[in-house]
């Protein structure tokens, strides 16, 4: 099938599809907005053909008894432990029954909707599909985590609703390419409503190349679907609601293209002001270096880049660094994503240049309140920026943030920034190279200049696409 959302059926007509085949048998196990998904099959009619069953265990006690223990229960743990139960109990009480002629499956969600009594809390949850393709087959996993960004209960639920018809469809008929399976998660959807920031892909019916984990990440960021990726240490795709929850924060933005000395000393040197900043608060920090894929946005094409992207996340994490691509131009907006996810002390680490840019109304346009609303977002909760000096090659003098170039009438902003410690200056950089940046080692690489390799860590020499160079 195509890309072309018209060209495929609506929910309702998903659903009765499937429904119709005789051949998709299965569990639908909800918690936490209703049964949606199972109703959407009902409502089609010629239920029996699809549903085994429906499961909706609210009740805590219940919950523990059949799934086990959680430690949270809109968790991925929890959404694991429904499937493993869901799915094996369909294979016992029916395989010798309908095994031969049938592909089984279970679907479960886990979510925190809006309630009665709300709190503001995030709404979000876990939703999961363990699915054979082919009667007496090995099985495949879909999992994947949606934020619900509609107002009330009721429109929350009839989204995951949607979205749950609209998984089961894709994954008996819309496998074949990537961008077609994760944009028709969407079908009758939008961002307004609903953000599917992580979606993992196991087992054999996903062992093409382009369901690795991390292309999977940056087509969602690239598509829109998600506004970030975050990769661990050792690649791993991570969910920010669960890695950053109840976390300090360290992060630093940049292109590190390629990662350079200079960059390792900003994280440092960086982080060491953290801890003095923040004290005990600042202890068990996450590291993080972020890189923005905003160009890619409006790109059709993207492999070149996802390479270029991919290099150098290798090279970020065989520093031992976690690695978020997002598609945040603004830093507000990079902290408003931050503050989602944890109300402890953030640190963001970048060069003078950039945040010299950082007054630049011209990136505010679409705020009532311009720079003085965009910095008022910046610095909500327990956000403080560490500005890394920069060289002048036009003097070839060393300047701090405390010279930052920015208009008259911008300096008592700036003077109260320094003042309030909300802008924290990096006092000494390292004086043999700060005055090159990675674009300049970039075009040295280009232009067969060696002095590049004096200038980025030893790792840098032996991965990535500067390999050989």
């Amino acid at each position: 099938m195509t890309g072309n959302p018209t060209d495929r059926p609506g929910t309702l007509e998903k659903a009765l599809k499937l429904n119709l085949a005789h051949r998709v048998y299965g569990t639908f196990a909800e918690i936490g907005a209703g049964q949606e998904i199972a109703n959407w099959f009902f409502r089609a009619g010629g239920a029996s053909g699809t549903v085994a069953k429906t499961m909706s265990a609210y009740d805590m006690t219940f919950s523990d008894e059949i799934y086990g223990k959680s430690a949270r229960y809109v968790s991925r743990q929890r959404m694991q432990a429904m499937l493993g139960h869901e799915f094996q109990i369909v294979q016992e009480r029916l395989g010798s029954s309908r095994g031969e002629a049938t592909t089984f499956f279970a679907l479960a969600n886990t979510v925190r909707a809006r309630g009665f009594r709300d709190t503001k809390e995030e709404c979000h949850g876990w939703m999961g599909l363990r699915f054979q393709t082919d009667p007496l087959g090995p099985c495949s996993d879909i999992q994947l985590h949606v934020r619900l960004l509609d107002a009330t209960n009721a429109r929350q639920s009839k989204a995951l609703g949607i979205l749950g018809v609209n998984l089961l469809y894709a994954a008996y008929h819309l496998r074949d390419h990537l961008p077609t399976f994760l944009h028709s998660l969407m079908d009758e959807l939008s961002r307004w409503r609903v953000e599917i920031d992580m979606v993992d892909f196991s087992g054999p019916a996903f062992d093409a190349p382009m369901y690795q984990d991390r292309l999977v990440a940056l087509e969602l960021v690239r598509s829109d679907l998600a506004d970030a990726a975050l990769f661990g240490t050792d690649g791993q795709i991570l969910q920010a609601s669960d890695v950053l929850y109840k976390r300090p924060v360290l992060l630093n933005r940049g292109s590190f293209d390629p990662i350079t000395r200079v960059n390792l000393d900003m994280l440092e040197q960086g982080g060491k002001a953290f801890l003095e900043n923040f004290g005990s608060a600042a202890e068990n920090h996450i590291e993080i270096l972020e890189i923005t894929m905003h160009n890619l946005l409006c790109m059709d094409d993207c492999t070149v880049e996802y390479d270029n992207f991919l290099a150098r996340a290798d090279v970020l994490q065989s520093l031992g660094k976690n690695v978020l691509i997002s598609k945040y131009a603004e830093f507000h907006r990079l902290s408003g994503y931050l503050a989602r996810h944890t109300h402890e002390p953030v640190g963001i680490i970048l060069g003078l240049p950039l945040f010299e840019e950082l007054f630049n109304e011209r990136w505010y346009t679409d705020l009532e309140g311009g720079l003085m609303e965009a910095f008022g977002r910046l610095f909500r909760n327990q956000v403080r920026l560490y500005v890394y000096p920069a060289g002048d090659p036009m003097t070839g003098k060393i300047r701090d943030v405390r010279h930052a170039r920015v208009t008259k009438e911008q300096q008592h902003l700036l003077s109260y920034l320094l003042e309030t410690g909300s802008v924290h200056p990096i006092e000494n950089g390292l004086e043999d190279h700060i005055f090159q940046t990675s674009a300049d080692v970039r075009q040295m690489i280009n232009q067969g200049d060696e002095r590049w390799r004096t200038l980025v860590p030893q790792i840098v020499l032996e991965t990535g696409p500067w390999m050989g160079l």
